[in-house]
């Protein structure tokens, strides 16, 4: 079971799994924001983030640190993205690429959350990305008045 949340169902397996990953989550954030429900997709970035943690630390002895079968980590990025950011596709598809943008690239520190032990290196440099490109898109959001 902690290999199949690990890997997002399979995803991890598929060539581009962490692009793949982040992609299947656009549905899902889009979801959540159509439910209008407040706070609803903290709770779930806080929840997914912490079940990473705990399924990267149960599958790290077998599968070895930060593998790439692990996508779960580009699901949490992807929502730290979109946490409090309005509702808009364009939007959505903004923080998309950014989030893969700043999870590729590793700039600013977040090669170094690699460093972490287990579960928590394997999510943080994503959680990481995902801030940094959330605060581009609260950039656009002010400047463009979205």
């Amino acid at each position: 079971m902690n290999k199949l949340i690990a890997s997002i169902f399979g995803i991890g397996y598929a060539k581009g799994g962490g692009t793949l990953a982040a992609i299947v989550t656009c549905p899902l954030i889009w979801l959540i924001w159509k439910w209008d429900m407040p706070g609803a997709l903290l709770i779930v970035t806080i929840l997914i983030t912490l079940l990473g943690i705990y399924v990267g630390n149960k599958v790290e002895p077998e599968w070895g640190k930060d593998s790439y079968r692990v996508v779960i980590d580009e699901v949490s990025g992807m929502l730290v993205t979109m946490l409090f950011i309005p509702a808009n596709l364009y939007l959505l598809l903004g923080g998309l690429l950014l989030f893969r943008f700043f999870d590729i690239l590793k700039p600013l520190g977040i090669r170094k959350m690699e460093a972490l032990p287990g579960g928590t290196g394997v999510m943080m440099d994503d959680v990481l990305a995902g801030v940094y490109g959330n605060i581009v898109l609260q950039l656009v959001v002010f400047f463009f008045k979205f």
